[in-house]
């Protein structure tokens, strides 16, 4: 019988509330098995539950466009155009039309680049993070998979390893020295450690080990998502920008509302004259179009760097930024790692394609990262990493010992052998055989002179 609701109103349980501790009772809850879920369950729950995604609301275009209506400045710009047609309809005079016509319009002009600029900028954001969609590896048919996080469901397998961000909130039901950053979800600022049977939230992310589990809670059932739903309660996006010129616009309106009543004691006819005077000359109407255009020649100069902002009016704010912090390396990359067979040194009788050999048995076969990853092409054929060889034991990397490491057994001579490979003062602090000065002398200024090419090192072992 499915643990699954079958009413779509059941879909918002959930389902984190359920007492399971072990990778059984885990399974048994979500009513699928080691082998994950099979294509036509997986949709038939997406059906049900949703994407896997914080709900967000559409802004309605024609507020959107209003919006840029409703300002000080713009109040003056209204004010003189009903003052052209309605005081002005006395003492046999027709309403100033062409005046009338020509505020209309430059107000329009004002709204209409600040709305395209605005939308623009918030299409390319879109399309940005539609490109930059979060994946997840998943366990579907018995096979593993990337797919995107948007499209798990609850009882899907997934597993994830240091650096990756935890796709939904699941049950852990394989755990190897897990440790996550839940500070932007808890509040804590130490990592915490989970073990098998523990539950991992949504959005944290995964600091140490690697881990597999199944999926629980999806989209709004999340607790990443109750988080910010609390937090999303605040709705001021006005940027310091607009803020200032409201301020300068409602003393300017204040300002001429004194000289405007001033003149109605006064005069009436030749009054009006003047107020229109004072309306479009008291204040630089054209501010917000000069303001749209810089912001959005601004904006444009940006785009080429590859760099998009949801608002015009942050690149105001962007510009008074004294000090950025950032966790970047400073160089520019192509955010893929691959290896250079002509920068390989080794320090002991070994070929090339030896130390690539050695490096790929240095890894996990599955669930690989980006290093893993680099190795296997260099390799060529990835059933080479375990050909010949009987797997012992195995350690994947972790921030503490900063290497990885496999014991394993040659088939053909049954010889017992051990490699790690990992961070170059870590492992070649590990050597205690046929280590010399001068041969660390040369390693070190190896890894000085990759530094200075922007390159990466890492150094491998074997004993």
């Amino acid at each position: 019988m499915s643990a699954v609701a079958d009413d779509p109103q059941d879909a918002k349980v959930d389902m984190s509330t359920v007492r399971a501790q072990m990778f059984s009772a885990s399974l048994a809850h979500t009513n699928c098995t080691a082998e994950g879920l099979n294509q036509e369950e997986a949709q038939r729950r997406l059906e049900l539950f949703g994407r896997n995604k914080l709900e967000s609301e559409e802004q309605n275009i024609f507020l959107q466009f209003l919006s840029f209506m409703w300002s000080p400045l713009s109040w003056v710009m209204e004010a003189a155009a009903l003052v052209t047609i309605v005081p002005s309809n006395g003492q046999g005079t027709p309403p100033d039309w062409p005046d009338f016509v020509g505020i209309v319009l430059l107000l329009f002009i004002n709204s209409a680049i600040g709305f395209y600029e605005e939308r623009n900028t918030g299409n390319a954001f879109k399309a940005l993070m539609d490109s930059l969609a979060p994946k997840a590896k998943v366990r579907r048919d018995g096979q593993w998979s990337e797919i995107e996080s948007s499209i798990l469901v609850p009882g899907d397998m997934v597993s994830f390893k240091i650096g990756d961000i935890v796709p939904a909130d699941c049950r852990l039901t394989e755990a190897i020295n897990v440790s996550l950053d839940q500070t932007a979800l808890t509040g804590e600022s130490l990592p915490q450690s989970k073990k098998t049977g523990d539950q991992c939230f949504s959005g944290s992310t995964c600091k140490q080990g690697e881990a597999e589990g199944v999926v629980i809670s999806t989209g709004p059932n999340t607790f990443f998502d109750r988080a910010a739903s609390l937090g999303g309660q605040d709705d001021d996006t006005t940027g310091h920008l607009q803020k200032v010129l409201a301020q300068f616009g409602s003393f300017c309106l204040v300002t001429m509302d004194v000289f405007v009543i001033a003149e109605m004691f006064v005069l009436y006819r030749d009054g009006l004259d003047n107020i229109l005077v004072l309306l479009i000359g008291g204040i630089t109407i054209a501010m917000p179009t000069v303001l749209s255009i810089t912001l959005a020649v601004g904006a444009q100069q940006l785009a080429k760097y590859k760099a998009i902002d949801t608002r015009i009016t942050a690149i105001e704010e962007l510009a008074g930024v004294t000090i950025l912090c950032s966790d970047k390396t400073g160089t520019l990359t192509t955010n893929k790692l691959t290896i250079d067979r002509n920068t390989i040194q080794t320090y002991s009788p070994f070929s090339t394609e030896d130390v690539i050999l050695l490096s790929a048995y240095a890894l996990r076969v599955e669930n690989q990262d980006a290093i893993d990853t680099s190795v296997v092409q260099a390799l060529g054929d990835t059933a080479r990493a375990r050909a010949g060889i009987k797997l012992l034991d195995f350690k994947p990397f972790n921030p503490v010992d900063k290497r990885t490491e496999i014991t394993y057994r040659e088939e053909s001579t049954g010889k017992l052998k051990r490699v790690t490979k990992g961070m170059t003062g870590i492992i070649i602090e590990l050597c205690t055989r046929n280590k010399t000065k001068e041969l660390e002398e040369r390693l070190e200024k190896d890894v000085e002179d990759f530094a200075i090419r922007g390159l990466r090192d890492c150094a491998l072992s074997t004993s």
